[in-house]
């Protein structure tokens, strides 16, 4: 961990009403900052409730599990209410326009946390918006996933710069936010996924331009690039909203399932997944119920990451 004390009294920083779009979005003092934070909510030694008085409005077009539950429960611990609105209830694009949702919401919440399909429209929502918006998850980027997913790999293989994560699988929003991730905290990854599944090349530019030369990128169609990786990353094949897809998806990634074979190959390396999982495709069982299996813990630790997030957002 760094030098700072987040146990201290807590103030307003860089962060206060700012959206948080993608893990770009900040840089990597301010990635740091929120992550010294997480690790002392989890560990017991920062309590402040800076979301007293406050509402959020949870906006999801996806369904949800870990993170409606997260923020439900983070919101609240930070002193915070929450109204949740599924598609149905909003409809937007439909019934009202995204920029007009914003403008609604604004007049009655203090912050709005979206899990919408696409990565254009919560822009659009953003950019209508006066008060913070969070992405929640969207075609493009998952970063309040990848926060959760840096305080585990903290917490299992010590400072991030000397760490390397291998990513197996498609080229997603996942592997978005963890190239950025890579270029601002200065740790190796190697993306290994089936030809014509790979990262737009327009993410890998902007991760270059954003990096400070400390990590290495490296992009790969052979799944047995691992060379030394200390965690082995996958998510599913067939994401939401791609189930028309999933029979050519299951055979072009058919040879990309991280097995006890793979993971023998990576010798001591942890197994990360941001679930949920489709067993028997992506992970097999004995993977992601092994002894190596981090899995559960990156989910518990979405709650202090995105507690900390919101403390350094909503902060006074």
């Amino acid at each position: 961990m760094g030098a700072e004390d987040p146990s201290r009294a807590f103030s307003a920083g860089p962060l206060l009403g700012r959206d948080f779009l993608d893990v770009a979005d900040l840089d990597s003092s301010e990635l740091r900052a929120v992550l010294e934070l997480a690790h002392a909510i989890k560990a017991g030694r920062w309590a402040e409730r800076p979301l007293e008085g406050r509402h959020i409005a949870m906006l999801f077009q996806k369904p949800s599990h870990r993170t409606r539950v997260s923020f439900e429960v983070g919101i609240a611990r930070l002193g915070g209410a929450t109204t949740t609105l599924t598609e149905q209830d909003v409809q937007i694009g439909v019934r009202e326009t995204v920029a007009d949702a914003a403008r609604v919401l604004d007049r009655y919440v203090d912050g709005i946390v979206a899990r919408l399909r696409s990565h254009d429209d919560l822009l659009e929502l953003a950019g209508a918006a006066e008060k913070p918006v969070i992405n929640a998850l969207t075609d493009r980027s998952h970063p309040c996933q990848i926060l959760a997913d840096l305080m585990t790999l903290e917490e299992v293989g010590g400072p991030l710069a000397g760490q390397h994560v291998a990513y197996i699988g498609d080229g997603n929003n996942i592997a978005t936010s963890l190239v950025e991730a890579s270029a601002l905290m200065g740790f190796r990854l190697t993306l290994i996924s089936p030809p014509g599944y790979e990262p737009k090349p327009n993410v890998l530019e902007r991760a270059r331009r954003l990096g400070s030369g400390a990590a290495t990128l490296t992009v790969s169609n052979d799944v047995g690039a691992l060379d030394g990786a200390n965690a082995i990353y996958t998510d599913v094949w067939t994401s939401m909203g791609q189930e028309s897809e999933r029979a050519t998806r299951r055979k072009d990634f058919a040879r990309y399932q991280v097995n006890q074979a793979l993971m023998d190959n990576a010798r001591d390396a942890v197994f990360l997944h941001c679930l949920p999982a489709h067993r028997g495709e992506e992970v097999t069982d004995e993977v992601i119920d092994g002894p190596r299996s981090m899995v559960f813990s990156q989910a518990g630790n979405r709650l202090f990451a995105q507690m900390a997030l919101m403390a350094e957002l909503f902060a006074r």
